[in-house]
């Protein structure tokens, strides 16, 4: 569609104008840099504190989900709630058969279970208390332990009924110092097994797992022949995929129900457990930070109102002259509100360029296999906010300078 000359010409005007006030605006701060600049440090502040809060919960979140994939890959596992005030038959406890029959349940890529027994180790004179865990074939596939000195467990070890076992480096310091332990025997009760290799969990569990510093790993098939009994205290089981983990662990409580006592009871978790504490923790911080950020973007409007009311009335003579010419009311407010709005801005461009050098700066002193994420989400919002609050924050001193008269701003000294 054509435009006509006469509604070319008002809108060709209507552009000028606008490119003059902000010419008019700009060289207004200009005389005034100092002022400008110290005015936009609550919005640096907010509009940093803007990208960072993004920045932080994204980071703990892709950290938390990392940890829990290095501990173990889909992993639910259940055990029987212990009840210490009467004592439970042996019919509650899960067996090596409950194990098997675990496997059949879809979406169950393995299956491995555990045993733990509080024993004693002989070690420069003394006893020192630890937890010998027997553990069946899968294990070392679902946990994925490292192991830095030795090896694990193998078939024959689980066969034979070999009194073998894997320490911890912190049980290897203690019990041999800084001798290497690899072959070396350790007399645990009236046991003693060769020491055959040190491992290690992957990353810390937030004392969830079933291992600690002072675990011993033997065969199960020694635990079983040690006690009698095929007795499984703790069942692991892997899922195929994370979004199989919820149908899983509904399905292993259901198949434990039906293959022992009504009475009997079995918790089944996940590692959402630690998820969730990790949750909370990146909640906590994101709050205190948005709180920061408001508190900063809110400052920095009152800044930005109360500067630009001593503008307007450091140049009432000036908008009066303005006036007398033939400025219209909407050229003063649009002056007063592009001088808001350009130190807003600045101030978010600044704070926007601190929020993400800060994350930079620290992927350094982060493990490098994690990297941090900056959300272009979080840049537009933090400088849209940063914006909006000296647009409005600056409308008052606008208006206020829009509505003056022109004879009494000349009588103004």
């Amino acid at each position: 569609m054509r435009i006509s000359a006469p509604e070319g010409t008002a809108r060709s005007r209507a552009a000028m104008d606008i490119r003059e006030t902000a010419s008019v605006a700009i060289d207004a701060l200009r005389a005034n840099k100092l002022r400008a600049i110290l005015t936009s440090l609550g919005v640096i502040i907010g509009s940093a504190s803007i990208v960072l809060v993004v920045t932080v919960a994204l980071t703990s979140n892709k950290f938390v989900l990392s940890r829990i994939e290095s501990v173990g890959s889909n992993l639910v596992w259940v055990e029987l709630v212990q009840r210490p005030d009467k004592p439970q038959p042996l019919s509650y406890e899960m067996t090596l058969e409950d194990m098997d029959a675990a496997k059949a349940i879809p979406n169950v890529i393995q299956v491995a279970g555990t045993r733990e027994i509080p024993m004693a180790v002989t070690a420069g004179g003394g006893e020192r208390p630890v937890s010998l865990l027997g553990v069946t074939d899968g294990y070392q596939a679902i946990r994925r332990l490292l192991i830095p000195r030795g090896r694990y467990l193998d078939a024959a070890d689980m066969e034979m009924r070999s009194k073998v076992c894997l320490i911890t480096p912190q049980l290897s310091d203690r019990i041999f110092g800084q001798d290497n332990p690899i072959g070396k025997s350790v007399r645990l009760g009236d046991l003693t097994f060769t020491v055959i290799g040190v491992f290690r969990e992957r990353a810390e569990t937030l004392d969830l797992s079933d291992l600690h510093e002072n675990s011993i790993i033997v065969p199960f098939s020694v635990i079983r022949y040690f006690t009698g009994q095929e007795v499984v205290r703790l069942l692991d089981v892997q899922a195929d995929k994370a979004d199989d983990m919820p149908s899983v662990q509904r399905q292993l409580g259901l198949l434990l129900q039906s293959r022992h006592p009504a009475e009997a009871e079995y918790k089944v978790q996940t590692l959402t457990a630690i998820l969730s504490v990790a949750k909370q923790i990146s909640l906590g911080v994101t709050i205190v930070l948005i709180i920061i950020a408001a508190i900063a973007l809110l400052v920095s409007g009152i800044g930005i109102m109360n500067i630009m009311l001593v503008t307007v009335k450091e140049r009432t003579r000036e908008i009066g002259i303005r006036k007398a010419i033939g400025a219209a009311r909407r050229e003063i407010m649009y002056q007063f509100l592009i001088e808001s709005f350009v130190i807003s801005g600045g101030g978010a461009v600044i704070g926007i360029l601190i929020g993400i050098a800060i994350p930079v700066g620290a992927q350094f002193l982060l493990p490098g296999n994690l990297r941090v994420p900056i959300s272009g989400l979080s840049v537009v919002l933090a400088f849209v906010v940063s914006c909006s609050t000296g647009l409005f924050f600056g409308y008052l001193p606008a208006s206020q300078a829009a509505s003056m008269q022109p004879v009494e701003s000349l009588r103004y000294e």
